[in-house]
């Protein structure tokens, strides 16, 4: 009986073996970098072989380019990695509203700017939460340098908006009316429950993530400007139907990666990708809004696979 144990156990010891080595982890060439647009100092991670196909990763809110300090030390082995914090978030500059007028457009022209100083032309997207808006902007500026699209509960559909959006609709229509949206919107709690609400693994995440993410909304200036980009968030439903049409049209390479527990962004919006992309890869998985925080090498997973499905 021992014996079957023990084999058991070497057998099981070896498959994990044999996964881990297909994601190996390094951090050997990720660098920490700055560079400056519009006279903003935007900060970046970089990391990877500058001759392999590029990622860019744009982040959600209220994170930055650390909500990918998991993923990329994984994706650096076969890709060239980009992650910027946009002005406002992160470690990049957060100019008074007074001196960066604070809407998607701006924050896309912007990003836009950056890549264009790095001189990066052709790319795959990763776009999370703000960076689905952000991203579909960059697209339709210069459609011809996208590759590849991936979309990780950065929501473009109707039906992906939960129920709290109701709420934040209202704060569209008067905002000095609601001040109480922009209050929870804003809050300690708020900014944890994005972690962990409707996940089955809290203790798989890591407090400091939702700690230090308040600690930056706490900043002197910052409930002005996340309170003009959440009014502006209302540009981006309104674009829905164009990104919608863009997608019909032109048909990218795409995978979609949906926690299926996010309260904010709901499951369906992942769904409602097949309406235009009839060939996306979409795969729901146990998770919440910020599924890199439990699910990381099932999506590096999924992105390896994709990639080697669609080189270049």
């Amino acid at each position: 009986m021992n014996r079957i144990a023990n084999y058991a156990l070497a057998t099981a010891l070896s498959a994990g073996a044999l996964h881990a080595a297909s994601l190996p982890s390094t951090n050997a060439t990720t660098t920490y970098r700055r560079v400056q647009v519009e006279g903003i100092d935007i900060c970046f991670r970089e990391a990877g072989p500058e001759n392999a196909p590029t990622i860019v990763l744009l982040h959600g809110f209220p994170s930055s380019s650390r909500e990918f300090d998991t993923l990329i030390p994984l994706l650096a082995t076969k890709y060239h990695l980009i992650a910027p914090d946009y002005p406002g978030f992160g470690l990049s500059d957060a100019p008074s509203p007074t001196a960066y007028t604070y809407t998607f457009d701006h924050l896309a022209q912007t990003m836009i700017d950056f890549l264009k100083k790095l001189k990066v032309e052709h790319y795959t997207l990763y776009l999370h939460d703000y960076g689905a808006p952000i991203g579909f902007r960059i697209i339709l500026a210069h459609p011809d340098q996208l590759h590849a699209l991936m979309i990780q509960n950065g929501n473009i559909y109707n039906a992906g908006l939960g129920a709290k959006w109701t709420k934040i609709t209202e704060y569209w229509a008067d905002p000095k009316a609601h001040p109480e949206v922009l209050n929870a919107f804003l809050s300690f709690e708020t900014t944890k429950e994005r972690h962990v609400a409707g996940t089955s693994h809290p203790d798989r995440y890591d407090p400091d993530s939702w700690i230090s993410e308040y600690a930056n909304l706490s900043r002197p200036g910052q409930r002005e400007i996340q309170g003009d980009l959440l009014y502006d968030y209302r540009t981006n439903v309104a674009s829905y139907p164009k990104w919608q049409a863009w997608l019909r049209d032109h048909q990218p390479p795409t995978l979609v990666v949906w926690g299926e527990h996010d309260p904010s962004f709901i499951a369906p919006g992942a769904e409602a990708f097949k309406q235009d992309l009839p060939n996306a890869q979409i795969r729901l998985l146990d998770a919440g809004h910020f599924a890199l925080d439990e699910k990381t090498d099932e999506i590096a997973d999924l992105i390896f696979q994709f990639m080697a499905k669609h080189p270049g």
